[in-house]
């Protein structure tokens, strides 16, 4: 699990100047997949652009349970079909975002535990607690 560097300087901002980040307060935050790590700099370059994918919002109250020194995802989380017949695209990273669509602010990024090859007709999701996210 990697924080982006916009979410420890924000992280910053907030225990040393008492400074909350604009992306604190809205009660809705995304998932996104990516084929490959969108690393501390937060690259897009690698997020899925199957038919059929879009970033699957998350209410933030809600959507992690909390296990003390990890948090697991609370419920099944599903993303869109594939429609198309593209070349194979296999996803190795997620990252929660701010946004449904287009530029990003990033706060967390972390491995699968296995890839996922993701082609025509596959759907992927997550069933409860498969993405964990751990302070390191």
């Amino acid at each position: 699990m990697s924080l982006s560097n916009t979410t420890e300087n924000a992280a910053l901002k907030m225990f040393l100047q008492g400074t909350d980040p604009s992306y604190r307060a809205g009660a809705t935050q995304y998932l996104m997949l990516s084929v490959g790590d969108p690393g501390e700099a937060a690259s897009l370059a690698g997020e899925c652009t199957y038919t059929g994918y879009a970033r699957v919002a998350l209410t933030k109250a809600s959507a992690w349970t909390d296990g003390g020194s990890s948090f697991t995802n609370a419920a099944l989380i599903q993303f869109g079909q594939r429609s198309d017949a593209g070349a194979t695209q296999t996803v190795t990273h997620f990252a929660v975002v701010d946004t449904a669509s287009g530029a990003v602010n990033m706060m967390i990024s972390g491995a699968l535990s296995a890839s996922l090859a993701i082609s025509q007709n596959i759907q992927p999701q997550f069933a409860i607690g498969a993405l964990t996210i751990t302070a390191d």
